[in-house]
């Protein structure tokens, strides 16, 4: 079942059931992949595509709830919590500390790195790899301590 049919699904749940939340966030995530299709001049967009606009939208809240937090903004908080919960929902399974390990290995040693200084090089190779599935400033994190 593809990204489009599961939103569309879960958003007629989402009606009968009466989660205004729920409902809220699927519709600006439509929106968002309605707005790439067409900002890329394509009828349908790829995986890839999909899972770029999840992780943007993922991001813009997660960036939100930072700096809500930081403002002793609870109701806000609360809200952006329960949309990141639901944006979630649709992203892949993330890799656990250990895969992601095991990546960052494997992509040092392909790539020849051996010091800080090869940092751009290890993320280049690293990042299509993993994207979705981590946290760029998590592999960020994880390079630099195996190249030091």
């Amino acid at each position: 079942m593809s990204l489009l049919e599961r939103l569309n699904n879960d958003m007629k749940q989402a009606m009968r059931n009466k989660e205004k939340d729920k409902l809220s966030v699927i519709r600006m995530i439509k929106a968002s992949l309605q707005n790439e299709a067409i900002k890329l001049g394509v009828k349908e967009l790829s995986e890839a595509d999909e899972l770029t606009v999840l992780s943007r939208e993922l991001k813009q809240r997660k960036d939100s709830l930072h700096e809500f937090e930081k403002a002793n903004r609870p109701e806000l908080v609360e809200k952006l919590r329960t949309e990141i919960s639901i944006v979630e929902l649709y992203m892949p399974k993330q890799l656990s500390e250990e895969e992601l390990t095991d990546i960052v290995k494997q992509t040092i040693q392909e790539v020849g790195a051996s010091s800080k200084a090869d940092m751009g090089k290890v993320m280049a190779a690293i990042m299509p790899k993993v994207k979705g599935k981590a946290d760029g400033s998590l592999v960020n994190k994880f390079v630099q301590q195996h190249l030091s």
